[in-house]
């Protein structure tokens, strides 16, 4: 039986990406480039400021400037980080759905905790979250298990009685590890090939598909 759902943040949960994307326009147009379309940009969502630096700029981590540019992406995006972010169509109905039939929700994410709960705040929905986990929560990103263990201690659930639901490899990858159910949302950035060939128990086509399994 099913006691929780633990939701990944960015391109699961909430459409973060025009936030993201106006980070690092407004670094690109401080060094007199022009802005990208969000569309450039939406595909590397959900790799945070590593993807988002690649795209814009064609840096890695290894560049010597990137930490200083992270550090500057990290600081814009904070300051603008709900301009225009929302929860995907449906995600509204489905938490309260959830939380009818007495289920437990969380959100385990690689975005820094901090800024994951900011997030959160903005939206009005940190009471209501049972666990927010961030990447750097447990010391280790997804698809180590590590961030979805803590989700299960902070909820008092075993990974057994929960399901996983992410739109990227690594979050199935995660949760398979973790001995969780995963679920693929398709309607996400889908960083990581095509969700029919990442093992996930299940393939969603939009939020509410997933009360079938509850």
């Amino acid at each position: 039986m099913i006691k929780a759902v633990f939701f990944d943040l960015d391109g699961t949960f909430a459409d973060t990406a025009p936030d993201l994307a106006y980070a690092v326009n407004r670094m690109r147009e401080a060094r007199g480039m022009q802005s990208l379309p969000v569309s450039a940009t939406r595909p590397v969502t959900s790799m945070g400021a590593r993807g988002l630096l690649g795209v814009g700029f064609g840096i890695a981590p290894e560049h010597a400037d990137y930490r200083a540019m992270r550090a500057e992406f990290l600081e814009i995006y904070e300051s603008n980080i709900l301009r225009d972010t929302r929860l995907f169509p449906g995600t509204d109905e489905l938490l309260e759905e959830i939380e009818a039939r007495g289920i437990a929700w969380g959100i385990v994410t690689n975005k820094a905790e901090r800024l994951a709960r900011l997030l959160f705040d903005g939206l009005g929905l940190s009471e209501r979250a049972r666990c927010i986990v961030g990447g750097d929560t447990t010391g280790h990103l997804k698809p180590h298990p590590a961030p979805l263990y803590a989700a299960c201690r902070a909820t008092g659930f075993v990974p057994a009685g929960c399901i996983y639901v992410g739109d990227d490899k690594r979050d199935v990858d995660a949760g398979r590890a973790a001995g969780m159910r995963t679920a693929a949302a398709k309607w996400g950035y889908l960083n990581g090939g095509t969700p029919e060939e990442w093992g996930a128990d299940w393939l969603l086509e939009k939020p509410q598909d997933i009360l079938r399994f509850l």
